[in-house]
């Protein structure tokens, strides 16, 4: 699978900016996707999930409320809206997506990585 995130720039604080993740490749069996972010001398933290076929969502608290994220399957596509942004949402963002693959001795998560985005809030 591979991962190509878009849609990152420079927004002022209390505006918007829709991020997107572009999927390829073997991604039929993708089993749930997520955006994460890591700031400058932090560690990288989990934003927000999607699970295949419910569409279940997840939320950190630091952003539920103002992000939203969503999955067009049929265009091998993910997004992220991010509503009333903060200079603390400054960061890179990465797009994830996880498949389960099984094996004789058990299933097997594989996890996979885009390049990131750059999102800078401004105050």
């Amino acid at each position: 699978v591979q991962l190509v995130e878009s849609g990152g720039g420079l927004v002022q604080a209390g505006g918007s900016l829709r991020l997107s993740c572009a999927a390829s490749g073997s991604t039929f069996t993708i089993s749930s996707m997520s955006w994460y972010r890591q700031a400058p001398g932090k560690q990288r933290e989990l934003v927000a999930t999607i699970t295949s076929g419910d569409e279940n969502t997840n939320y950190a608290d630091s952003v539920k409320g103002r992000f939203t994220i969503s999955r067009d399957v049929a265009k091998n596509m993910m997004y992220l809206q991010m509503n009333s942004v903060k200079p603390e949402d400054t960061a890179v963002y990465y797009c994830n997506a996880v498949k389960i693959r099984y094996y004789d001795t058990g299933p097997e998560n594989l996890s996979y990585w885009g390049q990131g985005t750059q999102v800078t809030v401004s105050s």
